[in-house]
């Protein structure tokens, strides 16, 4: 999935993935730090929807079929 990173005018750093709504990371630190915050945060809300049944297509070919 692509990640977009944006510097906001106040230094901190932006991270969002446009394929999962609301997945968005923010720090004040390092690009890095903030790449690492949504990639762990796409996990979590990519295991909530196939704990409850919900398709991720883009993932499908990884997981198989349940």
């Amino acid at each position: 999935m692509r990640i977009e990173i944006e510097r906001e005018e106040d230094g901190r750093w932006l991270t969002e993935i446009p394929a999962l709504p609301g997945v968005i990371g923010f720090t004040a630190r390092r690009a890095t730090k903030a790449v690492a915050r949504v990639k762990a945060l796409a996990l979590r809300v990519l295991a909530d929807r196939l704990e409850h049944g919900e398709t991720v297509p883009e993932w499908s070919r990884y997981l198989g079929r349940a």
